[in-house]
């Protein structure tokens, strides 16, 4: 008979419960929990924004919200969500949590750095949430000049430093995880016996290290045109609008992978893990994943197929956005194999991951319609870009996330969640996310442009459905963050490794001392070997 399992002794919940004990601490564990609870409330601040404008675009004439408002809202909604919860959502929370345990390792190489960079973190978005209360910015998230250089009267500069701070952050996260893989990992953990979330979080913290000075660069001549009046993208002062687009897509098309490449590495973990199966083509995956990641560097163009550049450039980033295809296509091929004659069971992680793979799919099928010429030119700037992107960057990369909190929650606190509340919101997400996004994709077809707050009554029952989908995503968006709250104090103990996982992390105890492992682990066997254990048990 089975003793009930428990909570272990000493762990790093438990190594202080002070205010000081968690702003202080160089525990890659403890860190990752001081991301979550910022990303969540940046998450529910731009929540809050998005509600706001479904609520708006419900009626044609735009009752509840002036236009400049409206221009503010949806900024501010752009802003929160891409710069301060998408992108580091999963390398800053499960990254941070994961890598160490993931090779071994006590902490990451750089303890301290690892918690300078969350001050980072909270002090960009101190910045920005300053503006906003100040009265926000109204350019949107790209900050298109000469508009927001020259033209604009809303609060540029502070959101702009704010968002050069929190990239700073990024640079020397990215820089931790890549010398932590390579100088840190357990003896006989080989570069090919690492998990695929560990290559996931190595090819990111590369587009993170290499893409995101670009950012910066852009952002502080953005400001020094704005201050002090110097030609560099306003064509009236000698300058090029075109240059600002050049740079700011050169790091922002990256950007794209910075979110779902860590969100392909989660899909990795639980997708073997809940099909009792070795994953399909582990070396395919690892190297489709550096190749995403090269590919983004050279598709940037793409953005600005209708910007003036010469047909010749257009052609180019045409053929390179569609190769970008080919090893994402690579990835969706080997998990469909790895599902194909699993033991597959249906827990709450792989339902959001399965809402994963069909998200990203319908998401990466409308992104070859963008790649190419003639059919951008149409959809331009409408509704089928934003339903696009959120299919991408929203609900692939949030299932994802929201797929790894739950499947590493157990690891993260030593308890279980409501099984059947976990399927409930996985199920409610879903169908809400679809309803919100999918009418979107013909509003832009038909024509709707984005960023208006007013549109003509033909196209109010699309809105009516968006926006009513919405209200939906806004409520299951709220049932994980109520139930894992009760379950971080009345939530069964999970025991070290409640879903038969394979994986160092589930070879220590849950939670983990603060240390991490009681002796270094040596690995002998490669990763996922979910079929030899099934072989032994036969």
């Amino acid at each position: 008979m089975n003793a009930e399992p428990t909570l272990p002794e000493r762990h790093y919940l438990g190594a202080g419960s002070t205010v000081r004990s968690w702003l202080l601490t160089t525990d890659h564990k403890r860190i990752a929990w001081l991301y979550m609870v910022t990303l969540t409330l940046f998450f529910l601040v731009g929540g809050a924004a998005a509600t706001l404008i479904r609520f708006e675009l419900a009626t044609p004439e735009g009752r509840m919200l002036d236009a400049e408002t409206y221009n503010r809202m949806f900024s501010m909604h752009g802003v929160v969500m891409v710069w301060f919860f998408l992108i580091p959502s999963i390398p800053a929370v499960l990254g941070n949590f994961l890598l160490p345990l993931m090779i071994g390792a006590k902490d990451l190489a750089f303890p301290r750095l690892n918690l300078f960079s969350w001050y980072l973190y909270v002090g960009g978005g101190l910045f920005t949430m300053a503006a906003m209360v100040a009265g926000g910015v109204d350019t949107g998230w790209t900050f298109y000049t000469p508009y927001s250089s020259m033209f604009s009267n809303s609060h540029v500069i502070a959101t702009v430093v704010g968002v050069f701070i929190v990239g700073f952050s990024s640079i020397i996260t990215g820089l931790n995880f890549i010398v932590t893989t390579h100088t840190m990992r357990a003896p006989g953990l080989t570069w090919f016996r690492l998990p695929l979330f560990v290559w996931a979080l190595y090819a990111t913290s590369v587009i993170l290290v290499l893409a995101t000075p670009v950012l910066a660069i852009t952002l502080v001549l953005l400001a020094v045109e704005r201050l002090f009046g110097i030609g560099i993208f306003d064509p009236a002062l000698g300058g090029d609008p075109l240059l600002f687009q050049h740079l700011f897509w050169f790091y922002s098309h990256p950007a794209v992978y910075i979110m779902v490449l860590p969100g392909m590495g989660v899909v990795n973990e639980v997708i073997t893990c809940f099909s009792r199966k070795r994953i399909f083509g582990y070396a395919y995956i690892a190297y489709s994943t550096l190749a995403i990641a090269f590919f983004g560097f050279l598709v940037w163009g793409h953005h600005m197929f209708v910007s003036g550049q010469s047909v010749y450039a257009g052609l180019t980033f045409s053929l390179l956005s569609y190769l970008v295809a080919v090893p994402s296509a690579i990835k969706v091929f080997n998990w469909t194999a790895t599902l194909r004659r699993g033991q597959i069971t249906f827990e709450t992680p792989m339902l959001y991951i399965l809402g994963f793979i069909g998200l990203f799919l319908i998401g990466g099928l409308t992104g070859l319609f963008l790649a190419a010429l003639a059919v951008d030119v149409h959809v331009h700037d409408t509704y089928f870009v934003i339903a696009h992107f959120h299919y991408i960057m929203v609900g692939g990369m949030v299932a994802a996330y929201l797929g790894g909190i739950h499947f590493w929650w157990p690891k993260l606190t030593g308890r279980m969640y409501s099984e059947p509340l976990g399927r409930f919101a996985a199920v409610t997400l879903f169908v809400g996310f679809n309803l919100t996004f999918f009418p979107q994709f013909i509003l832009g077809y038909l024509g709707m442009p984005r960023r208006y707050h007013v549109y003509p009554p033909e196209f109010q029952v699309l809105n009516v459905l968006s926006s009513a989908g919405a209200t939906i995503l806004a409520v299951g968006y709220l049932f994980p963050l109520f139930y894992l709250l009760w379950s971080l104090k009345y939530g069964p103990i999970a025991g070290p490794n409640p879903w038969r996982a394979k994986g160092l992390e589930w070879r220590t105890s849950s939670p983990p001392p603060s240390d991490n492992f009681v002796e270094t682990p040596v690995v002998t066997e490669e990763a996922y070997a979910y079929s030899l254990e099934e072989a032994d048990r036969g």
